[in-house]
């Protein structure tokens, strides 16, 4: 479902918190990863690789993010004239593929130890650095939060997804090499890398939901539906409305609808009821939005939208 921003900011101010951040979050992804491969080589601990593996995740997610956010900055052009905003949503989308994959071969390798145990080294290295990586990773999800309630990046809201899939990893991370530490149970290891392999594939699958949601033209929930609804109904000369359609992409609002006006009025008059309505829907939603009233007179017999979905869901039905 669509972030919606508590606190949102102007569209140029948004822009710059989303890069600012996209920018800290790359940098600070590459010394992770360049700090836990450091520790699985020194310790050999297969948990590590599992950290390790993950940080270079999230540092290849974070270049997308990055990328996809400033793509999606973009203003609407001859070829894109609903703007970029959906450069967020494959920014997600991609970051949720690597994760799958990387989770995939994390399982492997952790069934192969288990299979086959090896004994682990210099433990309390481990023990400082994923200590470190994750007060990392929590500073790090405090200010994509921070950003996130100010933006409603999807790009944003999937990387911080990963930092907190990141913490958990992390905590699991040092409880494996506790147990591995005080008991000498060498499968300890591979059991919880196995354990965070299949987190990270559930992280995996919300990531891409929630990505698919924008790109495939998810509808807004029901109840924004029914807000918009009653809005229009409630502007002066508006005698109903249909075949609304509403849309998101990155952090803007696309909504049209069909607008019912007495069929005496002039063109004019007709227009500024159009006009006060998307004025009302504007207000109405958080952030961005484009909102578009087709005129229609009150009563007309056509082919609407709103029938052909009936007839598909009452065919559903009873199938």
């Amino acid at each position: 479902m669509r972030t919606i921003p508590d606190d949102p900011e102007s569209a140029e101010r948004a822009s710059a918190i989303k890069t600012r951040v996209t920018r800290v979050t790359l940098i600070v992804a590459a010394l992770l990863v360049i700090a836990k491969l450091a520790g699985w080589l020194v310790t050999g601990s297969i948990v590590l690789l599992a950290s390790a593996i993950d940080a270079l995740v999230d540092t290849g997610a974070s270049v997308v993010t990055f990328v996809g956010v400033r793509y999606a900055q973009r203003p609407p052009d001859r070829d894109h004239r609903f703007g970029h905003g959906k450069g967020e949503a494959v920014a997600a989308f991609t970051q949720a593929t690597f994760l799958a994959g990387a989770a995939v071969v994390l399982a492997f390798q952790s069934i192969q130890r288990l299979v086959f145990p090896v004994s682990l080294d210099a433990l309390e290295i481990g023990f400082w650095l994923i200590g470190g990586s994750l007060l990392t990773s929590l500073g790090l999800v405090a200010m994509q939060t921070w950003a996130l309630r100010r933006t409603g990046s999807t790009a944003i809201a999937a990387d911080r997804a990963h930092y907190l899939a990141d913490i958990a990893l992390n905590a699991a991370v040092l409880l494996a090499l506790g147990v591995t530490g005080w008991t000498g149970w060498t499968r300890a290891d591979p059991a919880f890398a196995l354990a965070i392999s299949v987190y990270m594939l559930w992280n995996a699958y919300s990531i891409a939901r929630e990505a698919l949601e924008q790109l495939l033209d998810q509808e807004l929930p029901a109840d924004d539906r029914r807000r918009i609804k009653d809005a229009v109904r409630a502007c002066a000369g508006v005698r109903d409305i249909h075949d609304l359609r509403t849309r998101f992409s990155g952090d803007r609002t696309f909504v049209e609808y069909h607008l019912e006006v007495d069929p005496g009025v002039t063109v004019e008059i007709g227009h500024a009821i159009g006009d006060s309505t998307e004025t009302a829907v504007q207000n109405l939603l958080p952030g961005a939005v484009e909102a578009t009233a087709h005129l229609e007179p009150h009563g007309i017999d056509d082919e609407r939208l709103d029938d052909a979905v009936a007839r598909k869901s009452s065919a559903v039905q009873q199938s």
